[in-house]
């Protein structure tokens, strides 16, 4: 068994682990989820995991209230906590977006959720072209200094947008961006490889990816069809064109390459993403202990240029 490893957030001093347990969609939506969120985030410290990822708008407040919950079992110096904002958490016209009030209200509410006194990282979940720049990167700095978060980043920002506050941060002696959080995967990955790494890489923002499964995708789930139950198949998900009977057989494709190295879809899927020097973390969900003492065995795990060449031939197919 591999043991967890840590990378540098970017070019700060930060380390988070390779493998981070985040709340999306997994915590919140079961009211009586308690003990289940309390065994994973358990599971995964224990598995070396020290990075746990939240937003506000995860089941409006109530994953962060069970993940702070859990966490409050560990010590704080020794976890690195990030929450989101941006998303309307209420009717309220200034209730949303990247205002300096909203920013500046919203982190109070993550921090009383969280049960904690700081974040260690809080997203920008989104861009908003509503605000200027400067406010942005201006509200984002007042967090720091007021001591309510140490280190803040962007999700899901088109590259430029992310120069642009990293230029404006560093030319007025403000805190800048250190860390994006985009979506990467083997099923999606032209973003990333093609627009944020050029730019990230080279100006020492480190990569923090979700959704590194495919929504489950990639673990080989989805092998034999379409299972009752799957997020995938059960609603009009974001992640339904995944489902593609292509993909499913890329999918099948690489059981042997994992087999021959004796670890499982979801290890490789993330080695993968791991093998990208831009990337600090991969960010997990789990909703079953053994799914996060799958994932966590990912960190360490690397792969020779032999083997990257044969997954290739199978994802460009």
């Amino acid at each position: 068994m591999s043991r967890m490893e840590y990378r540098n957030l970017g070019r700060s001093g930060l380390k988070v682990s390779e493998v981070a347990l985040g709340g999306w969609e997994t915590y919140g939506i079961n009211q009586d989820a308690s003990a289940m969120v309390r065994e994973i985030v358990t599971a995964a410290y224990e598995g070396g995991v020290n990075f746990f990822d939240q937003a506000d708008i995860y089941a409006k407040g109530r994953s962060e209230e069970l993940m702070g919950a859990a966490l409050k079992e560990f010590p704080r110096h020794t976890l690195v906590i990030s929450s989101k904002v941006y998303w309307p958490m209420s009717d309220d016209v200034n209730d949303r977006g990247l205002s300096r009030k909203h920013v500046l209200h919203s982190i109070d509410g993550s921090l009383k959720r969280l049960g904690t006194d700081h974040l260690d990282i809080y997203f920008a979940h989104r861009y908003d072209p509503d605000v200027p720049m400067e406010e942005i990167v201006m509200a984002f700095d007042q967090v720091i200094r007021d001591g309510k978060a140490l280190y803040w980043g962007t999700s899901m920002w088109p590259a430029a947008r992310i120069a642009q506050a990293v230029e404006f941060a560093r030319a007025n002696g403000l805190h800048a961006p250190v860390t994006e959080q985009p979506e990467y995967s083997m099923i999606r990955r032209d973003r990333v490889e093609g627009e944020i790494l050029p730019y990230t890489e080279e100006a020492g923002v480190g990569l923090v990816v979700w959704s590194p499964l495919a929504m489950g995708l990639l673990t080989g789930k989805y092998d034999a069809g379409k299972p009752e139950g799957a997020r995938l198949t059960e609603k009009e998900h974001w992640g339904k064109n995944f489902l593609t009977e292509e993909n499913i057989q890329k999918v099948r494709d690489l059981k042997p390459i994992a087999d021959d190295l004796g670890i499982t879809r979801a290890q490789l899927a993330l080695a993968w993403i791991l093998r990208q020097k831009g990337v600090s973390s991969v960010i997990t969900g789990a909703t079953k202990v053994q799914q996060i003492e799958d994932t966590v065995k990912a960190a360490g795990v690397r792969l020779s240029s032999d083997v990257i060449e044969q997954i290739e031939t199978i994802l460009k197919r």
